[in-house]
Formats: structure tokens, C-alpha cells, sequence
């Protein structure tokens, strides 16, 4: 069965047990390590892989072909994106017209920060540059962008880069809607088997939480610029109570990410009853 997940720690953390074998009766796997933009892009151009995991933000653009599956995926509190610049205020005015780095177009990432800009940033932002995730931070230290959107790993090594935390989207968020901040989702194909596929997930990330070292070195080969401390805060933070079990909290934040997006008019407008 062919999949594709990012090379962030989380990931490989939750399907380590999978793409090893480690799960009984669970088909072997045919990884294709991507960034997120790459995996929204193959999900939506109806090319891609049997099981994916892409933005939550990308799903209305593929609900008809792919399926959510309950599990495996990246949900929590307190694990939000970030908007970043050099400077030191944490006046949303001091973006307005400015040019903003951001990792996809269809990201959660950027429907947060959009929703976010339209109720705080006088006037809007400027221009809208997409840029892989790994050139942001450097981007904005070297006055190429006025700030960046960063996502994962980036909460714990942005003061690396001489930057400066404008805003905490997904502190908004939680203040704002008191719902987890809905970041990365697993579909599959609908003409599979979805209870079998959420099963071999669950059981996976089950395996991972109950034998953490033996993925350790997997984590640490696709991490590769980050330390193991770092990718373990990473795992800790990602990792969570929703990756094993969206629940009725993790729908509900789902359904009002997607609302709200489709009434600013940034994405399609969504059947609820399809996630499901």
C-alpha cells in the first residue's frame, strides 16, 4: 500500500510501526516521505497515493475522492502556528502590507493566520509568499520576508534565529473557539477498506507510545537537523490523545476550521457529514 507523511518527527514517530512490519495482518508499506504541500498537491490533483497525510485545510478540495480516518493524525492544545519577524512588538499592525513567508496555501497553518489577519491586522497583510517550511525562519532573519508562518519544530528553535514571536495562532484559537487546533489529517482512498486502514493506524501509534525507543533511530534519520531532544518535545507536543482518537472535540474543531474558512470564502464550502 503506498502512503505518504512528512519526514517530521511526529510522523514517522506514529508509522514507524507500520512501515516496519510490526503491525499483524497490516499491508506492507510504500513510504513516500513529502513535505505537507507536496502531499495537499498529490491528494487534490486525484494522482496521489492510497493513504496520505496532508493539511486539514486541504480536505474540502478531496473529500469526494478520500475518506478522514479517525486516527493518525495531529491535533492538540497549546501546538499552534506561529507568526514570526525580527522585531519585538506584538502589534498585529506591524504586518499590515507586509510580505508574509508561508509554508502552503493550504494549510491549517494558513487558514488560522488568514481568519487570525482578518480580525486583527488593520487593513490586511501584503503579499502571500509560499516557501518551503525550512527557508522561512532564515527568510525572515535575513530581511528577505517581513515574517514568516512556521509550523511543527519551529516553536522550539525560532529564538535560534534572532526571532521574535508576533503571535501564537493557536492560543487564539483555543481563546477564541475553546476548541484544539485541527493541523494534519489522515485520508485514504474511499474504495479501500477505512475501518481496516484506522485499525493498522491505531494499532501504530499504540505501538509507538508502548515501545518509544525502538523508532528512535527511524525519527532521528528523517530529522536530520534536529536534535533528539528537540524531535522528542516535538513527538511529546504532536503526539496525543486525538492522534489515537479524533473524538467528538476533535470533529467539532474540524467542522468549525472548515466553517469558518468557507464563509471568509478561503476554501469550498464543506458537507460536514463527509467527515465522518
Amino acid at each position: 500500500m503506498k502512503i505518504a507523511f512528512s519526514p517530521c518527527p511526529n510522523d514517522t514517530f506514529v508509522f514507524h510501526a507500520w512501515a516496519h512490519g510490526l503491525i499483524p495482518g497490516a499491508p506492507e508499506l510504500d513510504v513516500m516521505y513529502a513535505d505537507i504541500d507536496i502531499t495537499n498537491g498529490l491528494a487534490a490533483s486525484g494522482q496521489g497515493p492510497e493513504v496520505l497525510k496532508i493539511s486539514y485545510a486541504a480536505l474540502p478540495w478531496v473529500l469526494q475522492e478520500y475518506a478522514l480516518i479517525p486516527c493518525g493524525g495531529a491535533l492538540g492544545r497549546g501546538c499552534g502556528p506561529l507568526v514570526l519577524t525580527t522585531g519585538a512588538s506584538q502589534d498585529p499592525a506591524a504586518i499590515s502590507g507586509k510580505r508574509v513567508a508561508v509554508p502552503s496555501e493550504r494549510s491549517t497553518a494558513y487558514l488560522l493566520f488568514r481568519l487570525w489577519a482578518a480580525q486583527n491586522v488593520p487593513g490586511g497583510v501584503g503579499e502571500i509568499v509560499v516557501m518551503p517550511f525550512h527557508e522561512i525562519m532564515p527568510a525572515v532573519r535575513d530581511g528577505k520576508i517581513d515574517a514568516g508562518l512556521v509550523i511543527h519544530e519551529a516553536r522550539f528553535t525560532y529564538q535560534n534565529y534572532g526571532l521574535s514571536m508576533l503571535t501564537d495562532l493557536g492560543s487564539w484559537w483555543e481563546a477564541d473557539t475553546g476548541l484544539p487546533i485541527p493541523l494534519g489529517a489522515i485520508i485514504a482512498r474511499r474504495s479501500l477498506d477505512l475501518e481496516a486502514i484506522a485499525k493498522w493506524t491505531r494499532a501504530s501509534v499504540e505501538y509507538a507510545w508502548a515501545h518509544p525507543e525502538e523508532s528512535r533511530d527511524y525519527v532521528m534519520c528523517h530529522a536530520q537537523e534536529l536534535s533528539p531532544e528537540v524531535a522528542q518535545a516535538h513527538i511529546d507536543l504532536y503526539v496525543n490523545k486525538f492522534t489515537a482518537d479524533l473524538g467528538e472535540d476533535g470533529y467539532a474543531a474540524i467542522s468549525a476550521l472548515l466553517s469558518r474558512a468557507a464563509d471568509e470564502g478561503l476554501v469550498p464550502k464543506v458537507d460536514l457529514a463527509l467527515l465522518r
